[in-house]
């Protein structure tokens, strides 16, 4: 399944360049919506819950996704409103932990890996901090973490 920006985006790879594959893009296009099996709607519904379902990612994380995949921002705010409304963000990250394998850290590195994973995975810094907390990670570990957010990043 695919969004109508990436099926559009895949077609004019492979259209014919000017307003002649323009035109047999924007057709394909309407002639699959038209038949219904081109839905955004559907899509990113489908999307954030496999996402939150299967991999178990936070909301921030898939709200990206769909972005970059070309769904508008109002579908994605509701999408993600039904799907993550009611969803306990602190024991979805301990799920996604959980299926990652990953255990109470031992050190600050092992700390440092396990904030960048859920940080990754889309979790917001005070559900990461509240677990690392629960784990009975040291202070100094946590402040180091917050040390290292404050540091400069080379793109």
């Amino acid at each position: 399944m695919r969004s109508e920006a990436d099926l559009r985006r895949l077609m004019e790879k492979r259209a014919e360049p000017g307003e002649i594959g323009a035109a047999a893009v924007a057709k394909a296009v309407a002639r699959l919506r038209e038949h219904g099996y081109l839905n955004d709607a559907a899509f990113a519904e489908t999307y954030a819950r496999l996402r939150q379902q299967n991999e178990k990612l936070g909301q921030r994380r898939v709200r990206q996704d769909l972005q970059q995949k070309g769904i508008h921002t109002e579908l994605i705010a509701e999408t993600l409103e039904a799907r993550y409304g009611q969803t306990n963000e602190e024991a979805l990250a301990r799920e996604h932990l959980e299926r990652k394998r990953m255990r109470k850290p031992e050190n600050e590195r092992e700390t440092a890996r396990i904030m960048r994973r859920l940080v990754t995975a889309g979790f917001s810094t005070g559900v990461i901090y509240k677990i690392l907390r629960q784990w009975d990670v040291p202070d100094e570990a946590l402040a180091a973490l917050e040390d290292l957010d404050d540091e400069p990043h080379e793109e």
